[in-house]
């Protein structure tokens, strides 16, 4: 079946994409880069026509709270459009453990906002809520830095690879809608300051991480509950440990 992938040549979208087409199916990777842009519309007819299948895993290039919350809410009123006008029979987005949890927070807030118009479509769908991935962990860490030192919540993470949601989403992708929402993490949880501790360390950064309950998150003070998944979520198979040592030597 014809499968598009909304930003198809992301971290995410790339491996999605080859691994549909490893299974045999005929998959748009689908992207401003390519003439197709889910926020303006353009592209969009031409790129779903014929379509089965839309996965959606494009994310904001600002993460300010109207710009990003404007990107979600324009994407998911055009994808709902162009799909019912395909006749597109299952709509797969990628969201984020935690995001009904943390108003606080306006990356947050946006991805309910995207998920609340996904839902009222119309559009047979699944939403795929992760946990945050490995390979943002770094980066997270930087969001905190000030005055040479990087000050973190000690809350829980669940942290996944990258690798092991592409998996799940193109499982996702090619069984039926759930119309409904599905959790995945990695298999452990540790405290964000001791994750970064890690990262920091296998990268030769010597900055200090300081564990502070009152850090922010994106805007957001967090606990053990607020970014880790409910009961019975998916997990992903690959530790942090054996994936940070395939990461250093890398």
């Amino acid at each position: 079946m014809k499968i598009v992938v909304i930003g198809g040549s992301g971290l995410i979208g790339t491996n999605v994409v080859n691994r549909l087409r490893q299974k045999g199916h005929e998959v748009l990777a689908a992207s401003p880069r390519s003439g197709v842009n889910a926020v303006t519309g353009d592209g969009l007819a031409a790129a779903l026509a014929g379509a089965t299948v839309v996965v959606d895993v494009a994310n904001a290039p600002s993460f300010e709270d109207k710009a990003v919350l404007d990107f979600f809410q324009a994407s998911a009123r055009n994808l709902a459009a162009a799909e019912a006008e395909a006749g597109v029979r299952h709509h797969l987005a990628l969201s984020v453990v935690g995001a009904d949890r943390l108003p606080q927070s306006g990356y947050l807030r946006a991805k309910l906002a995207q998920e609340t118009l996904i839902k009222a479509s119309g559009i047979p769908y699944t939403i795929l809520r992760a946990t945050q991935f490995f390979e943002f962990i770094a980066a997270i860490a930087e969001a905190g830095a000030q005055d040479g030192v990087i000050r973190l919540s000690p809350a829980l993470l669940q942290p996944i690879a990258a690798d092991d949601v592409a998996a799940a989403l193109a499982d996702l992708a090619v069984g039926p809608p759930l119309n409904g929402t599905v959790e995945i993490a990695g298999p452990d949880a540790s405290p964000l300051d001791t994750l970064a501790r890690k990262v920091l360390c296998a990268q030769g950064d010597k900055r200090e991480v300081i564990a502070d309950i009152h850090a922010r998150y994106f805007g957001a003070e967090l606990n053990d509950r607020s970014l880790t998944p409910g009961a019975d979520p998916r997990l992903g198979p690959t530790r942090f440990e054996d994936w940070l040592g395939r990461a250093a030597v890398q």
